[in-house]
C-alpha cells in the first residue's frame, strides 16, 4: 500500500507578485464590486488569511500559475504589496476550482460575527475590515441577543 500523496506543499511559499500568471481574465469592472471591495479592505486591515493557490509554470523563470485567488491577486496588487503567501499545487490536476463553494448561510455569518466580537474585536474595525457600515454589525449583536431570548426555553 502507498501512502498518501499531498495535492499541495503544506507551508506556503512568499512568491513575487509579478510571477504570478492569472489563468483567467478578470473584467477591469470588477474593481468597483462590492466583493472586491471586501477582499480588499480585509487583506489591508488584518492581512492575507487564505494564501492564493498556484502551481509552478516554469522552473527557470520562478513563474506560478495561479489556481485560485484572482480577486485576492488583484486586490494585493491594488495595494502595491511585492509578494504574498501562496500555496503551491504539485499537481494541478488534482486541484478542485472553488467554483462551486458552498456560502455562509446567515446564521452561520451572524455567529462568526459574535465570536469574533467576543473574542475582542471591536466593532469598528471589524466593519472596517468587512466594508460594511458598523450599524450592520451593532445589528448583528442585537439579532444574537433577541434570538436567545425568544429561543430561551424552547426545545428546538
Amino acid at each position: 500500500m502507498t501512502g498518501v500523496t499531498l495535492g499541495f506543499i503544506p507551508e506556503p511559499l512568499s512568491v513575487p507578485v509579478s510571477s504570478i500568471l492569472p489563468s483567467r481574465r478578470i473584467p477591469a469592472s470588477v474593481v468597483q464590486s462590492r466583493k472586491f471591495r471586501q477582499i480588499r479592505t480585509s487583506i489591508e486591515e488584518v492581512g492575507l488569511i487564505e494564501p492564493l493557490s498556484v502551481t509552478p509554470a516554469d522552473q527557470s523563470s520562478g513563474q506560478h500559475v495561479l489556481l485560485d485567488g484572482h480577486l485576492r491577486l488583484l486586490a494585493i496588487q491594488d495595494l502595491g504589496h511585492e509578494r504574498t503567501a501562496c500555496l503551491v499545487a504539485t499537481d494541478d490536476e488534482s486541484y478542485t476550482y472553488n467554483n462551486r463553494v458552498n456560502r455562509l448561510s446567515t446564521i452561520q455569518e451572524h455567529y462568526m460575527i459574535r465570536r469574533v466580537i467576543d473574542r475582542g474585536v471591536s466593532p469598528e474595525r471589524l466593519a472596517k475590515s468587512l466594508s460594511v457600515d458598523v450599524s450592520q454589525i451593532d445589528g448583528v449583536k442585537q439579532h444574537g441577543r433577541s434570538a436567545t431570548t425568544i429561543l430561551a426555553g424552547r426545545r428546538v
